[in-house]
């Protein structure tokens, strides 16, 4: 067997039993899964290279080569290798830009290759990974400052290393990784802002002795400690403001009592990651607030069953655990999908996957309340601070109109445009719920996210109009029901 490589979207077929959205660690491992059992599996993806953010790059990367991306890296290599084996089809730059439950299957709509297509499958998984919660400050959106995420794209990438005077600021084990890897790559870096606050060691505490026995623990404390031994920490870190006219080149923040200033060319922000469930949103499965992780996720079952019936979710899609458990998801996942399509009982694999992905599990509690970012830096309280990127939508605009008894970030769509451009959300929708939630002093869940709606990613009206479509459609749209 050998995997089928798609690169148009005319060597499409018009149907297939599973259909995966994402070539992450739990994408990939679902396609092994589906494929093996004789199921006629395609997996879309829309980076140009399989391994999502964690394994980024990783089908040509070598150890040889970049050494410094760490040895928990290569993992994805081996994945990789199994997946590539199996008759599955894979699809690279793929766009899946609308997806629908169909009556007993779902239909998807992609771009590949500038052509849309419309393409059936008996059950999809979304795997569609984690995005970085916004940090938004003062200053953010200047020339010079991004996400720590968006630094390790370019390192792993590209091997890119950032420009100095560096700064990492935020919350988060990624904030250490990346700085490890850097330094490990002959980079520097020159500070970091560690924004984690003192009272969250309180709420983990009755979790340490969990999060010491996990293979979170030493691990991590090694890379701390191996950062700290070369990289100035200020902890603690509140009121972080950047400035520039043209570009970033201060940095400005409190610490100890104290209000301090540093030169910085390169700003990277990171205050963990939240599920990037845009494309389950849209397609109306439901989602229900983690207040752990402080974020919205679909609701699934223990197999990954969403509340669509075709539709099942894994990995960092429907709630944080990190590469390990995604790749057990993945299989978890896989197998339920297939096994349901074949009208079998879930097997003994299944459940001894699920067993390995609670052994993988131990010691989050305890992460997700050490590194919850704080309120301030959720919610933004400086009014000029911009929340919507896209459509520049301030913060103080966003609290007005929550004082003025604005029902949900629904609403307020249809007021300031917050969530209506290019990114569909996944740049603010995380703010904008923190503040109405604030502003409002109501709970997030009550308060709500974006009711998304296709497409969610950016897609020429061309490859829409090339479509087929319903004499409603076209009725809908001309007036007629004479032509198509």
């Amino acid at each position: 067997m050998t995997m089928q490589t798609i690169r148009s979207a005319e060597d499409l077929a018009a149907r297939y039993d599973i259909a995966i959205v994402g070539a992450g660690p739990a994408g990939m491992t679902a396609a092994t899964e589906c494929a093996k059992l004789g199921l006629n599996t395609i997996i879309f993806d829309e980076n140009p290279e399989a391994g999502g953010q964690i394994y980024r790059a990783i089908t040509r990367n070598t150890p040889a080569a970049r050494p410094y991306l760490g040895k928990d890296y290569w993992r994805g290599a081996g994945l990789w290798d199994t997946f590539s084996a199996t008759s599955a089809a894979y699809v690279s730059a793929a766009a899946v830009w609308s997806l629908e439950q169909q009556g007993e299957e779902a239909e998807l709509r992609v771009s590949v290759s500038g052509r849309s297509r419309i393409v059936h499958a008996r059950r999809v998984i979304l795997a569609t990974g984690a995005t970085e919660r916004p940090m938004p400050v003062r200053g953010w959106t200047l020339p010079g400052v991004m996400s720590v995420g968006a630094a390790q794209i370019a390192l792993k990438s590209a091997g890119l290393l950032p420009e100095g005077p560096v700064v990492l600021a935020g919350t988060g084990p990624l904030l250490y990784l990346y700085a490890s890897q850097v330094l490990a790559a002959g980079g520097t870096i020159d500070t970091i802002l560690d924004t984690t606050p003192r009272r969250n060691w309180l709420q983990a505490a009755p979790y340490l002795l969990s999060f010491l026995s996990s293979p979170y623990a030493w691990k991590g404390l090694g890379l701390v400690l191996k950062v700290a031994r070369v990289v100035r920490i200020f902890r603690s870190v509140t009121a972080l403001e950047i400035t520039g006219k043209e570009r970033a080149d201060i940095v400005t923040f409190t610490a100890g009592g104290k209000t301090i200033s540093l030169p910085a060319k390169s700003i990277f922000l990171h205050q963990g990651v939240i599920p990037h469930a845009n494309l389950a949103n849209a397609a109306g499965c439901e989602m229900g607030w983690d207040d752990r992780q402080k974020c919205f996720a679909p609701v699934i079952d223990g197999q990954g069953r969403s509340t669509r019936p075709s539709i099942f979710i894994a990995g960092d899609g429907c709630g944080i655990g990190g590469a390990v458990v995604a790749e057990f998801d993945g299989r978890i996942t896989g197998l339920s999908a297939g096994l349901e399509l074949l009208g079998k009982q879930p097997s003994e694999d299944v459940r001894r996957y699920g067993r390995l992905r609670q052994k993988a599990l131990r010691g989050r509690i305890f992460i997700d309340l050490l590194y919850q970012p704080t309120p301030s830096f959720r919610a933004p309280v400086e009014s000029d601070v911009i929340a919507c990127r896209c459509e520049e939508v301030s913060v103080s605009a966003i609290r007005a109109a929550a004082a003025g008894g604005v029902a949900g970030p629904n609403q307020l769509k249809t007021m300031l445009r917050c969530g209506m451009g290019p990114c569909q959300g996944r740049m603010c929708a995380a703010t904008v719920t923190e503040l109405l939630a604030d502003a409002q002093q109501r709970p997030p869940a009550d308060v709500g996210a974006y009711r998304l709606r296709p497409p969610i990613k950016p897609v020429p009206l061309s490859e829409i109009a090339a479509l087929p479509h319903t004499s409603d459609a076209v009725y809908a749209v001309t007036g007629s029901h004479s032509g198509h």
